[in-house]
């Protein structure tokens, strides 16, 4: 005998009436998204990236694991889609592809948050977590629009002294949840959140700092140009005579003068090239250092990046070769495959990665150097200041990007460079933003975009390690997995000790009744 199915219970009406009761939820996730967003560069009011954590905690507060997901993904979308939106220009398929992945990577996190008390110490832990793998993996990490861009400019920057950028993301959240705990009438977890966020920004005032050595005149170097113009045989010539001629700008006896990276093109050989010898005349003229980026063919397909220290006298003193190359614009990831599916959009040539240390030695002083996109990374500033350099260079070429998005969220990984490292960095770009930023993280000074322009400054030379770059990365991503264990230990501690009762509840919806 045939048994006929069962008609469905729930009719188009029903349906509807749920779609239409999420539609309130899916506000407030893109509000999230947007509140943190507003916080980084180039729209930066720090103070949105604590209102956006406070809705998200707010969203995920009683819910399982699947609304968690769900609700971060969405908020997280929103922030990762405009903060990264230059990638467009580059990429079409990769931006919508690490848009999505990178919000997945939040939603993940939010799903290892229990959602009663115990998400107050696991999710400063899980966000934490979620930013420093999406900083590391894949490719190396993609650390763009991140929460430490928005926050170096408000209150709480100095923390990155004590443990990076991750403490300063910790601090953010749990500012954060003590708004929403605020908020809520939940004075006592309000109160606790702010004592944290105190009580870290006063270890950061007293935390070890570098000292001062010395002072030294320098000159950044901006030769100028239209925005969003991409490289060619023909503009070549035209970016090094432009460079040349805004180091004719420079007024006064610099040590040290900074010119961008790669606006020296070396297209066969560096001994038979005519531009690296200007650049010698040039530092024998002005009796000073020149540290200069220049890129290097190798063969039909390669190529290096790389600085060059020239001395008072012209000779070329010492090199350093780009470690950290960006994903899809210095190097292809799956070339073999993907030219089968995009063929000539990708970039033709892949440059070849450096090995030796973030320094460069010169009768200036010992530079910490990372050229343009090393500079969103910590550990390659790490590495030069661990072995006693006394300022930062971060020689950039950002003249081809869409927008001033990746150059203002540059500024800002320059800010916080400055801050953990605590050195002087300056930044120097052919078409802005070029700066001088102090060991505080503050500018001295800061280029608008394509003009011709020489930045003239005193700078200090400073010696010795902050606690930040003592650890590095490793202890502050342990303690974050730490948090999110105590906060399920603590929620699993509850329960099993029936005092679930004690966790704040809403009136259940009519939905649930």
């Amino acid at each position: 005998m045939t048994t006929a199915p069962l008609p469905s219970t729930t009719s188009a009406a029903d349906r509807s009436t749920g779609w239409v009761a999420r539609v309130p939820v899916w506000v407030r996730c893109v509000a999230a998204g947007l509140a943190i967003v507003a916080s980084i560069p180039p729209w930066g009011f720090w103070p949105l990236a604590i209102v956006g954590i406070a809705l998200l905690d707010e969203l995920l507060r009683d819910q399982p694991a699947r609304a968690r997901f769900g609700r971060t993904w969405l908020a997280c979308v929103v922030w990762l889609a405009i903060g990264m939106v230059w990638m467009w220009d580059m990429t079409p398929p990769g931006y919508v592809v690490a848009s999505i992945t990178y919000a997945a990577y939040f939603g993940v996190a939010a799903t290892l948050v229990p959602p009663g008390r115990g998400r107050r110490i696991a999710l400063p832990g899980a966000i934490a977590l979620a930013e420093g793998i999406r900083w590391a993996f894949p490719f190396g990490g993609v650390p763009l629009a991140t929460i430490p861009h928005g926050q170096v400019a408000g209150p709480f920057a100095e923390v990155v002294r004590v443990a990076g950028p991750l403490l300063l993301v910790v601090v953010t959240v749990v500012a954060g949840q003590a708004l929403a705990s605020a908020v809520r009438r939940e004075h006592r977890p309000a109160g606790y959140g702010t004592a944290f966020v105190v009580a870290a920004v006063l270890v950061a005032t007293v935390a070890p700092t570098a000292t001062a050595t010395g002072d030294m005149d320098i000159a950044v170097v901006q030769g100028g140009g239209e925005q969003r113009t991409r490289d060619t045989r023909a503009s070549r010539p035209i970016v090094f005579q432009a460079h040349v001629d805004a180091t004719d700008l420079i007024e006064g006896e610099p040590e040290l003068v900074l010119w961008p990276e790669n606006v020296v093109h070396v297209d066969d050989d560096y001994d038979s090239s005519d531009r690296p010898p200007r650049i010698a005349e040039l530092a024998r003229e002005l009796d000073t250092t020149i540290v200069a980026g220049l890129v290097e063919s190798e063969g039909d397909n390669a190529f290096y990046n790389y600085v060059v220290a020239f001395d008072p006298d012209g000779e070329a003193i010492d090199r350093y070769d780009k470690v950290r190359l960006v994903p899809f614009g210095e190097m292809t990831p799956f070339r073999g495959l993907l030219e089968l599916i995009a063929g000539d959009t990708i970039v033709a040539n892949d440059a070849i990665a450096g090995d030796g240390p973030a320094l460069v030695e010169t009768p200036a002083g010992r530079m910490s150097v990372a050229i343009s996109w090393e500079v969103f990374f910590a550990g390659r500033v790490r590495e030069g200041v661990e072995r006693d350099a006394e300022v930062v260079l971060n020689p950039t070429n950002g003249a081809s990007y869409w927008l001033t998005i990746v150059q203002s969220q540059q500024v800002a990984s320059s800010r916080l460079r400055a801050l953990e490292s605590d050195r002087w960095v300056l930044q120097a770009a052919p078409t802005g933003f070029s700066a001088v930023i102090r060991p505080d993280g503050s500018i001295v000074e800061r280029t608008g975009v394509s003009e011709r322009r020489v930045i003239e400054a005193t700078v200090e030379r400073r010696s010795g390690q902050t606690l930040a770059t003592r650890l590095g990365d490793g202890p502050p991503m342990a303690a974050a997995a730490i948090a999110v264990a105590v906060g399920w230990a603590l929620a699993l501690g509850l329960d099993r000790a029936g005092l679930d009762h004690l966790r704040p509840r809403r009136e259940a919806s009519p939905a649930r009744r």
